[in-house]
């Protein structure tokens, strides 16, 4: 009698072990990488030969190449609002950087003779829509920020009151511009200090690795949002020597070419840079290690974006786009088209690429959607972004989608000026507000836009204008307006 009790409790325990684990594996884990000013060519798998990146190599080789991902915005806080919200920046007035000065404030700033004036953005993440984070809070996982934030200059909009049970240094800032800047101590108001000298990227990697050992029981939602590779520009010098010696034996040269009124850089040869590059591919693969070593890898999620794409024509110029067209702060596909990767070992299929145009915007349904919570999006309103599930488990990639949208009325400290997108097709029409002109190009003959077709192409141009101007119009989109101060003569 004691045997069959015994039999009895055991089954019924393992039963409900089997039960525990089938829900484990229908809710996997999430940990999503999100880099900051990092180009499209800047991996090893998207075409560098300079920067070393082993690490994403290996997660690219595991998962599915993005090969025409997009950021919704050529800067930083609209795109990532877009990713938090699945939403275009237009449609909730996240179109520039936080911090970037408003119409009224422009008088001390360099775009005060501009002729015109940027449109009023929101410089915080509104606490009314639901973030990525609050989605997967309200089906149970345990959620997690490291980094980069810059969704809000107020900090009763930060990382803790939007949805994330740990914040570890999100905060306001766009950069580590205080203290030792990427090297401790770090000023930062949301991580303590650590030892003197410790790295950013390397701390970051740390406390997410902290997060997963104490929740790997549960289904978890983590984001490591570097501050890397925005500059400041600071490496370790190990890192710093090993790319200046690759430099010689490679016999590279700094060449810059016209972009505009700036100059871009031609070739990937910043020493410094690529120290940056290949910090941030270590610190991505101690958390993939932690992932491995605690069992969790058939059962976790990862992503891996760039927030704009690379920092080329400006502020020290520090990588290349090529073949892409100019980059952050600009419009062109230097500035929006980045580097993405999606891995669910076991789940995906490995090696596979994908070439259809994705967004920002596409991330947030699709990770709820992947993860098994498909009914979140049931409630939220006028969702922008397209869940990719059927993309990335179908054999047959679609090869068509809807248009897809860009809205910048500003200036980019970059040397990029107020415009409009619309990408159909393999084609990409872009509107300047400045002169009110437009520029076509089709990207799958010409993906370095060098070959203007507006006037060659007039109806269809004007056709896509129209389609540009409705979904402006539907999205009551912010606009640039004429600046009373303006002289042309200075």
């Amino acid at each position: 009698m004691r045997t069959l009790l015994s039999i009895t409790i055991c089954s019924l325990f393992l039963g409900c072990f089997e039960e525990t684990k089938a829900q484990t594996n229908s809710s996997p884990n999430v940990v999503f990488f999100l880099v900051d000013d990092l180009g499209w060519t800047d991996l090893g798998s998207f075409g560098s030969e300079f920067y070393e990146t082993p690490n994403l190599d290996k997660l690219v080789n595991s998962g599915i190449k993005f090969t025409q991902a997009y950021t919704a915005s050529p800067v930083c806080s609209p795109t990532r609002a877009s990713i938090m919200t699945g939403k275009y920046p237009s449609k909730i007035y996240n179109t520039d950087w936080f911090g970037a000065p408003q119409p009224d404030e422009i008088q001390g700033h360099w775009t005060r003779n501009k002729p015109l004036k940027p449109a009023t953005y929101d410089p915080n993440l509104s606490l009314d829509e639901i973030t990525l984070a609050e989605a997967f809070k309200s089906v149970g996982y345990k959620t997690f920020f490291a980094g980069k934030w810059h969704l809000g200059e107020e900090e009763s909009h930060w990382p803790e009151n939007q949805g994330f049970d740990f914040n570890k240094g999100g905060n306001n800032k766009g950069a580590p511009s205080s203290g030792n800047k990427y090297f401790s101590p770090y000023d930062n108001p949301r991580l303590e200090n650590g030892p003197e000298g410790e790295y950013l990227p390397e701390r970051l990697a740390m406390e997410t690795v902290r997060f997963i050992r104490d929740n790997k029981d549960a289904p978890f939602f983590a984001m490591l949002s570097f501050y890397s590779v925005h500059t400041p520009l600071m490496t370790k010098p190990e890192l710093e020597k090993k790319y200046l010696d690759k430099k010689v034996s490679l016999r590279l040269e700094d060449k810059f070419g016209p972009e505009g009124n700036n100059q871009a850089r031609m070739t990937q040869s910043h020493a410094i840079y690529a120290g940056m590059v290949e910090a941030m591919d270590q610190a991505v693969g101690r958390v993939i290690d932690e992932i491995e070593v605690s069992g969790l890898r058939e059962n976790t999620i990862f992503v891996f974006f760039s927030d704009n794409g690379g920092l080329s024509t400006a502020e020290g110029s520090p990588t290349s786009n090529l073949p892409l067209k100019a980059g952050k702060g600009w419009l062109y596909e230097g500035g929006i088209r980045v580097p993405m990767i999606l891995s669910w070992k076991g789940q995906l299929v490995e090696g596979k690429e994908i070439h259809t145009p994705v967004i920002s915007n596409d991330i947030f349904p699709t990770l709820l959607d992947l993860s098994g919570n498909p009914q979140v999006l049931d409630s939220i309103e006028d969702l922008d972004g397209k869940s990719l599930k059927s993309w990335v488990f179908n054999t047959e990639e679609k090869k068509i989608r809807e248009p897809l949208f860009w809205h910048y009325p500003h200036y980019g400290n970059q040397g990029g000026s107020p415009g409009s997108v619309i990408r159909e097709g393999d084609w990409k029409l872009i509107y300047f507000y400045e002169n009110q002109k437009s520029e076509l190009y089709n990207l799958k003959e010409d993906i370095g836009e060098q070959n203007n077709l507006v006037d060659s192409r007039a109806d269809l141009a004007e056709e896509m204008k129209n389609k540009l101007f409705q979904w402006l119009i539907s999205t009551k989109a912010g606009l640039p307006r004429p600046n009373e101060d303006y002289d042309p003569s200075k």
